[in-house]
């Protein structure tokens, strides 16, 4: 099962080592990663997405407790938490055809960043279904470059899951 951890860690060079050395240590391949900076700057918010089974999982969660460098872990798998990635796309857009991709972005709530010759970048933020649903349909025109941030996660309102 994937499950996604949302972990509070200290500001500083070597913590993103540590913690994502002892998750592959114990064979466990982290799918997504995401760190920043929090709305205090001696914190960062670590979004891990991981595959594990239950008692996989507890393993990581007590030695990530162990860690001096973290200070809160929240589960946010079975939560109701919101989930967003950030997506770029470059996209082959002939003159003729630009104003259908400029179409398919808008659908989307998408929008053009940078316009080439004979490209047009588009970025997108959305759910991982979303942003497949728009890379299948720009597939068709020609990708010519992609890149997507990894999974964040935030619990919803009342559910205070932070420090």
């Amino acid at each position: 099962m994937k499950h996604i951890l949302s972990v509070l860690v200290e500001n500083k060079s070597g913590v993103l080592s540590r913690v994502t050395g002892m998750i592959s240590r114990r064979g466990f391949n982290i799918e997504s990663l995401t760190v920043a900076p929090t709305e205090d700057e001696t914190l960062s918010r670590m979004t891990i997405i991981v595959e594990a089974d239950e008692v996989g999982f507890e393993q990581i969660t007590k030695q990530l407790h162990k860690l001096v460098s973290v200070f809160k872990i929240s589960d946010l798998t079975e939560a109701d938490a919101i989930e967003r990635e950030l997506i770029l796309f470059k996209v082959l857009a002939t003159p003729e055809r630009r104003h259908e991709i400029i179409e398919i972005a808008n659908v989307f709530r998408a929008k053009v960043v940078d316009v080439g010759k004979n490209t047009l970048t588009v970025e997108a933020t959305g759910t991982p279904s979303k942003l497949d649903a728009m890379e299948d349909l720009f597939r068709g025109y020609g990708i010519r470059q992609l890149t997507r941030t990894g999974k964040i996660a935030m619990s919803r309102g009342a559910h205070d899951h932070d420090l």
